[in-house]
């Protein structure tokens, strides 16, 4: 394959996702050919070890036998069928693997295409149950996010978002929402010690509840970690009062586990670890493997019901998408929460995670190391400048970018988050490649830093 040819084309008419295209079409990407296992190979023939799961999907590596079988025979007898008014036999077949597998009282499954579509259907069943279930319902006009939060890129995804590097350019088209601190202690206001700034966390979650409840049509929630907030791990109880006070006040909680569902937090979904059964639950992702598209949002029974009635009333969910339960992709998640069992996937997510704690330990009294974080095999290093005092690296300095195209020389393929460097193995990765991982990303960290004060 002709490298350079390709490369230009893809500047000329490739407009990439979350990249700055100006720097982007100053340098020499590689283009990704083939994958096999954990590796990936470019147009050269250099192979990468992917450490982000191809942005946080794959889960049992690339070019999966079972995996590709099960697409072949879906092949040979249908790729699309429409869901609006007929079903197809993977659609069908999924929902009940996900119920089966999901926290108790999730039995309705509505299929989108993204973890982004995911959460917007969630939005607009929680803004509809409310109003078709009762007259107050009408009152119910707020949604509640998490300062930090990501949930997706369509328009009310964004509106219960938090990062405003992602967010600030589109407010003026968002609908309002309210936001609570999210209960992480790194960088805390001055008056607070890490202690009480968590009191304060837990404190104002119940504030919010209390003071605004009759009007809370639900709070939207990353399960244990905000992933793209630089992977902030919430303390154990939050998610259980969270439940707790959305039951007491009549509001749904929606749990969004795009990027932690599907053992990355040592359980198959992170609710679990919580005993915490959402009202809906948002899937994608790792849905199917990392190979295709596909997403869903469980609801509960209580939610569904709300949506009966004889079509004269109205009733309906008037939401969905061209390829809603894609029989392709349907079947692809069909195998792969098959290989989950047959695999026993989580006793290998806790030997990575037992690696992945052991391994980070040499990071602990580095003086560029301001923060640590890890639940399962999700991590994030948040680099400073100054560890006592918590300063960062200044912006254009992009320190986190020139990390990965060090781990990159070095035959490891990551992605920052600003100066937080994650990394992020496929459930199914081998422990000693986890253990290769954290070598080359703690050598590209050390590497770059050198390079920066020389």
């Amino acid at each position: 394959m002709n490298t350079a040819r390709l490369q230009q084309l893809d500047v000329a008419h490739v407009w990439h996702p979350f990249t700055p295209m100006q720097e982007y079409a100053r340098e020499a990407t590689p283009v990704i050919a083939a994958g096999d296992g954990f590796y990936l190979w470019d147009t050269d023939g250099r192979r990468y070890l992917d450490g982000v799961s191809s942005l946080w999907c794959n889960i049992h590596g690339h070019w999966v036998p079972e995996i590709d079988a099960a697409i072949r025979a879906q092949l040979e007898l249908i790729a699309h069928s429409t869901l609006l008014g007929l079903g197809n036999i993977p659609s069908i077949e999924l929902a009940h693997a996900l119920v089966q597998r999901a926290p108790p009282g999730l039995n309705r499954v509505f299929y989108s295409d993204d973890g982004s579509t995911a959460v917007e259907a969630a939005l607009k069943l929680a803004w509809q149950f409310h109003r078709q279930k009762s007259a107050e319902g009408s009152q119910r006009d707020i949604f509640i996010g998490l300062s930090g939060a990501y949930h997706g890129d369509t328009v009310g995804a964004v509106s219960v978002g938090g990062i405003d590097r992602f967010h600030a350019a589109y407010r003026g088209m968002l609908f309002p929402t309210m936001q609570i601190p999210a209960p992480v202690t790194y960088r805390t206001p001055p008056d607070h010690t890490a202690v009480s700034y968590l009191q304060f966390c837990f404190d104002e979650l119940e504030r919010v509840f209390r003071e605004w409840g009759s009007r809370i049509a639900g709070l939207v929630i990353e399960p244990l970690v905000q992933a793209a907030a630089g992977m902030l791990v919430h303390p154990s109880g939050y998610l259980r009062r969270a439940r707790e006070l959305t039951a007491k006040h009549g509001a749904l909680l929606i749990a969004d586990e795009v990027a932690v569902g599907f053992g990355r937090t040592g359980t198959l979904f992170a609710c679990e670890q919580e005993q915490v059964a959402p009202d809906l639950l948002c899937l994608s992702k790792g849905l199917t493997g990392g190979y295709m598209p596909l997403a869903a949002t469980l609801a509960t029974e209580e939610v569904y019901a709300e949506f009966l009635g004889e079509p004269a009333d109205h009733r309906t969910f008037y939401h969905g998408h061209t390829y809603t339960g894609n029989p392709l992709a349907c079947a692809t998640a069909l195998a792969s929460l098959h290989l989950f069992e047959k695999n026993k996937l989580l006793e290998n997510v806790a030997r990575c995670e037992a690696v992945l704690k052991e391994k980070l330990q040499g990071l602990a009294n580095h003086p560029h190391v301001g923060e640590v974080r890890q639940k399962g095999i999700i991590v994030g290093i948040e680099l400073v400048r100054d560890r006592v005092t918590k300063e960062p690296f200044a912006d254009d300095l992009r320190l986190g970018h020139k990390i990965t195209l060090a781990a990159r020389e070095r035959g490891v393929l990551i992605r920052p988050i600003g100066d937080v460097i994650e990394i992020f193995p496929a459930p199914a990765m081998p422990p000693e490649l986890v253990g290769k991982l954290c070598d080359v990303v703690f050598e590209a960290i050390d590497a770059t830093l050198a390079a920066i004060k020389t």
